[in-house]
């Protein structure tokens, strides 16, 4: 799966990088290379949150889940 990273310079010199495509996900660090790899983290641990959630939800309404490759 690939996404797309927003990176930015905030006033005080750190790198900040957002992944629009979820919510709130959003890391820095202060080189370009520090906040790519805290951004992947970041999105690691937004999307197993996410998956977590989607497993309640389907519990909690004895759903079928599936799980599927993208």
């Amino acid at each position: 799966m690939k996404l797309e990273v927003i990176l930015e310079k905030d006033e005080d010199g750190f790198y900040v990088a957002s992944c629009p495509a979820i919510k709130g996900c959003h890391s820095q660090g202060q080189t370009k290379r520090e906040a790519l790899e805290n951004i992947r983290e970041a999105i690691s641990g937004c999307l197993e949150v996410l998956n977590e959630q989607a497993k309640r939800l389907g519990r909690r309404h004895h759903a079928e889940l599936f799980r599927i490759a993208v």
